[in-house]
């Protein structure tokens, strides 16, 4: 057996090896990115359901405390934000916070018996991880098998 003979048997074994080790790459980022988005969608997740109980406070708030005896819901979500019902202006949320499920997305609203806004809902349809319902204070327990089935209501002490 020649020496030329011994070098040409081994031609290729680095090529099938190079591509051996970038079939294992990609099957490892794949494992990791299906891990990272379900993170991803699980802290989305947790941050409708903050700012949705964000609004049911807010809601309840101006609600609570709107002057005379008749009571009533907020007209528009800026309301919220700047209450100048009063003769200084009150804030019961910091700003109007976007759908964070729906990518910066405006909410759909739910509206009350008076045409106020009663409470707030993500226009996305996909599925959330969550099965289990939300029970939160002073709010409609908040379910559903889409994100736009989670509606986030205040609900008024009778």
């Amino acid at each position: 057996m020649r020496r030329g003979d011994v070098f040409a048997a081994q031609r290729g074994f680095t090529y099938v090896a190079m591509l051996f080790a970038l079939a294992m790459f990609g099957i490892g980022l794949a494992a990791v990115g299906v891990s990272w988005s379900a993170a991803t969608q699980r802290e989305r997740e947790e941050e409708l359901i903050q700012i949705g109980q964000a609004y049911v406070r807010a809601i309840g708030d101006y609600y609570a405390q709107a002057p005379g005896s008749v009571k009533t819901y907020p007209p528009t979500l800026q309301d919220l934000v700047e209450d100048r019902r009063f003769v200084g202006v009150r804030r019961h949320l910091r700003k109007v916070y976007l759908d964070p499920v729906g990518k910066g997305a405006q909410w759909g609203l739910v509206k009350a018996a008076d045409g106020g806004i009663a409470g707030v809902y993500s226009l996305n349809e996909g599925v959330p991880l969550r099965r289990q319902p939300l029970l939160l204070p002073g709010a409609a327990p908040v379910m559903g098998a889409r994100y736009a089935d989670w509606k986030f209501v205040y609900v008024a002490a009778p």
